[in-house]
């Protein structure tokens, strides 16, 4: 079972080379300092001309776990298709342009069997963006790796952080990816986030859960997580789509944030 691209040619180029060279010139462009390996990052996942510059900070920093083939545990939420739990699809590979990433099964199956809150469901998987667009910068940072897909409908993140916690082992890596704030003027959408990012640094996940962010959810168990596991969130780059496309009357908010 092998889930195809759905927005390779839309949000970030079809053909391999085209798209390993954008990727290689982001991740060119994010100063993110040497440092040893995250726990976890938090990336936006809109098309790569508006987020990318942003999503680079992220990913950059997982240069210390190219070669290690960790287990990705990437979260994000479901924009088409409303459905009760996370799921994780019954896939066996994900494609991307750049190649097929194996998903790590066994570790699918353990979350399976732990709690009704998952569900292996294809169907939310098909046109979704948010899990797919990071794919991509995963498969030039990190080389090989397997993945724990997590796509998040109608459900409570802080008991999927308790499932998490349970499971997770050393070396996995879990990745969130959320946008923040949609379509207001530049200025207004600053304000927003700020908010948003000073309840994620204070590792308030029910705070995080009133405030405007697509992937709040996601966000709200990673934060759970990191808040059990004493693991400090550190902003990495913040960004409107304003600041890329240069139209400031309706933005995205972008963010990239490490967790040590």
């Amino acid at each position: 079972m092998v889930r195809e691209p759905a927005v390779a040619g839309s949000f970030y180029p079809a053909e391999p080379m085209q798209l390993a060279r954008m990727v290689d010139e982001l991740l060119a462009m994010a100063q993110t300092p040497p440092a040893h390996a995250p726990k976890a990052v938090v990336a936006p996942h809109a098309g790569y001309a508006y987020s990318g510059p942003v999503a680079a900070y992220s990913f950059r920093a997982l240069e210390p776990l190219a070669g290690k083939t960790p287990t990705v545990f990437l979260m994000g939420p479901a924009h088409y298709l409303a459905f009760e739990g996370v799921s994780t699809g019954n896939f066996t590979y994900w494609e991307t342009p750049l190649g097929q990433v194996p998903v790590n099964t066994e570790r699918v199956g353990e979350l399976l069997e732990r709690s009704a809150l998952f569900t292996s469901a294809d169907e939310p998987h098909t046109p979704e963006h948010s899990l797919e667009v990071e794919l991509p910068f995963l498969q030039a940072v990190l080389g090989e790796f397997k993945l724990v897909p997590l796509l998040f409908g109608l459900v409570d993140p802080l008991a999927v952080a308790g499932h998490l916690e349970a499971v997770l082992r050393p070396g996995d890596l879990v990745v969130v990816s959320t946008d923040l704030s949609h379509y207001h003027p530049d200025a207004e959408a600053r304000k927003l986030d700020a908010a948003t990012l000073e309840a994620a640094l204070a590792l308030d996940a029910q705070e995080l859960l009133q405030r405007e962010a697509c992937g709040r959810h996601p966000w709200a168990a990673l934060t759970a997580l990191a808040d059990r596991r004493s693991w400090r969130p550190e902003l990495l780059a913040y960004a409107t789509s304003g600041d890329t496309s240069g139209d400031r009357s309706r933005v995205v908010g972008y963010a990239a944030l490490r967790y040590d």
